[in-house]
């Protein structure tokens, strides 16, 4: 267990936010598969976009179990505080600042990862946004600009001292995007430089990888992103691995395909139909890449070819029918696979025997 301000999370995983992924349902999943805290999707500070569909959806924290946790993006103080508060006033209960992203239409617009090379402006934002309310505020930032600007611990001192109660660190500069190997050694000398929690990000994607990184830096509890896409069962794996060393099998076929079914239901619901099997299909398509490395009778069952079909689908019922559909054959193709293996096990036996007789 770690704690941000009054909030004592049962479960050292926290959700990255993900822009166009982290929506509602997917938190709710993945909450229940283990995460202890989930982050939503980066919402505007620019409080005129938020009559816009998109931030609607963003905004909309129904039924979402507590502490909600709501990330904003912004360039300027006065707005981050503005949006900060009137988020607060909507229900969130801790509020999280990104200072990560690294899309360039983020950062062109002096937000996200790109206000990592202004310290002043750092400063001046969380100290407008962690006196502008009274919940805790979390910041998550990379390890710097470029490798050649990697000022992650100024910017870690900077945030304990202006009152941030968490700090997530991605183990990438703003530069190297996504691209090359996450590394741990910024994160480390953070950990140990502040007393407020660390949170250890980038390429966490196994139960193995999340406890070494969590050894190596020290680091509160690890922070899972695009590992959790068609996985979002990974939460529970990784929770606990690294707090009981227990090892959990991966969902089979079959439980697979309930959850799928269960995210569908769910993104039709909030979404409505024309919205929700649009989005439905992103996830989908996680799905079948992430079971496909995990099962060979996805690949014998041609889920390439299944989710080009998919794609084709408009409605909700068709969708939910043609998921039954898929993992049915995959069901029935195990279960051949399965009988033939029987077979084979007993044919030496048998030769064997005839060879003796004769």
């Amino acid at each position: 267990m770690f704690q941000i301000g009054p909030y004592v999370l049962a479960s050292r995983v926290v959700l990255a936010p993900m822009a166009g992924v982290t929506d509602l349902p997917f938190r709710q999943l993945c909450r229940r598969f283990g995460a202890g805290l989930v982050v939503s999707e980066m919402v505007t500070s620019d409080t005129r976009l938020w009559n816009t569909r998109k931030s609607q959806y963003r905004l909309n924290h129904d039924g979402e179990a507590e502490p909600r946790s709501v990330q904003i993006a912004g360039g300027d103080a006065l707005m981050m505080a503005e949006a900060a508060k009137l988020n607060v006033e909507r229900g969130a209960q801790i509020i999280d600042i990104n200072m990560g992203c690294p899309a360039k239409k983020v950062c062109k617009k002096a937000a996200g990862s790109a206000l990592l090379k202004d310290q002043a402006l750092v400063t001046e934002i969380l100290q407008a946004v962690v006196n502008a309310v009274d919940v805790p505020v979390t910041l998550k930032i990379r390890t710097g600009w470029s490798p050649e600007q990697r000022n992650g611990l100024d910017i870690a001192r900077i945030a304990e001292d202006s009152g941030i109660a968490a700090l997530a660190v991605h183990g990438r500069t703003r530069a190297c995007r996504f691209n090359g190997e996450a590394e741990y050694d910024t994160i480390a000398r953070i950990k140990a430089a502040v007393d407020i929690p660390v949170i250890a990000n980038g390429d966490i994607d196994s139960p193995e990888k999340a406890l070494q990184v969590m050894q190596y830096t020290g680091a509160d509890a690890v922070m899972v992103g695009r590992a959790a896409q068609g996985r979002p069962w990974l939460c529970r794996e990784i929770d606990q691995f690294i707090s009981n060393g227990d090892v959990i099998e991966s969902p089979g076929t079959a439980e697979i395909k309930g959850i799928l079914l269960e995210h569908l239901n769910a993104l039709h619901h909030f979404y409505g139909e024309f919205m929700g099997v649009k989005i439905a299909r992103k996830h989908v398509g996680w799905y079948l890449q992430a079971t496909s490395q995990q099962d060979e009778a996805n690949t014998a069952n041609n889920s390439a070819e299944f989710r080009k079909h998919f794609n084709q689908l408009d409605s909700a019922s068709l969708q939910s029918d043609a998921i039954e559909n898929y993992f049915q054959q995959i069901l029935e193709y195990d279960n051949t696979i399965n009988d033939q293996g029987r077979i084979h096990s007993e044919r030496p036996e048998t030769i064997n025997k005839e060879v003796i007789a004769a």
